[in-house]
């Protein structure tokens, strides 16, 4: 596994136009939300997971999912991803309590916020990183939380 420094310097390639930076600053955080929200409302039927509040949802899977590969890749990430982790779960839960269904809000913002990070490419003219390596998903948010890690003096 590469380390950390090496996926964030690899994706920072592709993101170094101020307008494009902004872009993902926005849509990045969107697209995690509306993925994890329109992941959750597909219930996964388990006895194991129906006691547990909100893990019987495949968003919410998804996510704990993403934080042991962040555990495996950096612990400080994986610290930090928690309470991002958290926030999502919150979001879905305040974006279902709209009167349009929560799929159709989340496919919205999803569609939305892709077109957003599209266009910020277009701008910087240079393809998506996960064009290269799907993983370039998982490190989106990392490579936003790097830039509050550094702004605070925190290793990773």
């Amino acid at each position: 596994m590469k380390p950390v420094s090496v996926w964030l310097d690899e994706y920072g390639e592709s993101h170094q136009h101020p307008f494009n930076v902004i872009i993902h600053t926005i849509c990045v955080p969107l697209i995690m939300l509306s993925l994890v929200s329109l992941l959750s409302t597909i219930s996964i039927d388990s006895v194991i997971l129906q006691n547990f509040y909100n893990l019987n949802h495949l968003g919410t899977v998804l996510m704990l999912l993403a934080l042991v590969y962040y555990f495996f890749l950096s612990i400080p990430f994986f610290a930090g991803m928690i309470p991002v982790t958290v926030m999502l779960i919150l979001g879905t839960q305040w974006l279902g309590s709209f009167s349009i269904p929560l799929w159709q809000l989340s496919l919205i913002i999803f569609v939305v916020a892709w077109i957003g990070q599209f266009y910020g490419h277009k701008v910087e003219g240079k393809k998506p990183s996960f064009f290269k390596d799907l993983q370039f998903l998982l490190i989106g948010p990392l490579w936003l939380l790097s830039k509050f890690y550094r702004y605070y003096g925190i290793t990773y």
